[in-house]
């Protein structure tokens, strides 16, 4: 058998690989031929070509309102309210205060006293009213034949608008409040009281939708539903003794309605 290749297979073999595209037979390095060939760019995408732009969806706004108004409709019952409150995110006065104040007194009491919001004491105890303002309410209920410590119908039951204290005890925003009211307003529910004793200004915005406590106080108005007296706030009266008359006042008025409902 011949060896030799043949010249006429041979050089019909080199112009069949020119017609394919070879240029080179031998190349300067080695090729690795197993070596993964990368995939090649996706159209549009490459050096000098800019990327697609990818529309970035906005995340649906919330609105804590609503959430609050959804989240307190579902408890149903103070417990349950609590725990609500305790797991509601959107107000930045949970992020800096120790303790969530709820309440203190006797749930189902004819009397539900609503405050403004918690102060270092009460921010401490996690109870409302404890501190300086809060031993003069409990002599100015024990004056009228009621306190947070009574049963039956000389018990109160005593609640704030704000569960968390603000910041060096500032009045609360009117988002703050905006937030907590529909909390507020489920509380006043699963309580039932048959008076509802709002006190300060911050009370009053929240559940009358007013302000000027010194023009309010006194006058018996109603909210959820209920009988309601503005009063001074006891932190108030300390700052100004000369305001308990006109207290002692509403106290009077306060304990006739009550026996009047008897």
């Amino acid at each position: 058998m011949d060896s030799q290749i043949d010249w006429h297979a041979a050089r019909a073999a080199l112009e069949w690989q020119l017609e394919m595209g070879v240029t080179e037979a031998i190349s300067e390095t080695p090729i690795n031929r197993f070596e993964q060939v990368a995939p090649p760019p996706k159209a549009g995408v490459g050096p000098g070509v800019a990327a697609p732009i990818v529309p970035v969806q906005a995340a649906p706004e919330v609105d804590p309102v609503a959430e609050a108004e959804a989240a307190a409709r579902a408890a149903p019952d103070l417990i349950a309210l609590q725990a609500a409150m305790a797991a509601y995110r959107h107000c930045e006065l949970q992020k800096g205060a120790r303790n969530l104040v709820f309440c203190d007194g006797v749930a189902g009491a004819r009397v539900m006293i609503v405050g403004e919001a918690p102060g270092r004491d009460e921010d401490r105890i996690g109870k409302p009213f404890v501190g300086r303002a809060g031993q003069l309410l409990d002599r100015m209920l024990a004056a009228i034949d009621l306190g947070r410590d009574r049963e039956g119908a000389q018990a109160v039951y005593i609640t704030n608008v704000l569960p968390w204290r603000p910041p060096q005890n500032r009045d609360p925003k009117p988002d703050e409040i905006a937030m907590m009211l529909p909390f507020l307003k489920r509380h006043i529910a699963l309580a039932k009281p048959e008076v509802l004793v709002v006190m300060g200004n911050i009370s009053c915005q929240a559940l009358l939708g007013k302000r000027g406590i010194t023009r309010l106080r006194g006058q018996w108005a109603e909210a959820e539903g209920l009988l309601v007296i503005p009063m001074f706030h006891p932190a108030y009266l300390l700052r100004n003794p000369s305001a308990k008359r006109e207290a002692w006042a509403d106290l009077l008025d306060l304990q006739a309605r009550l026996t009047k409902k008897a």
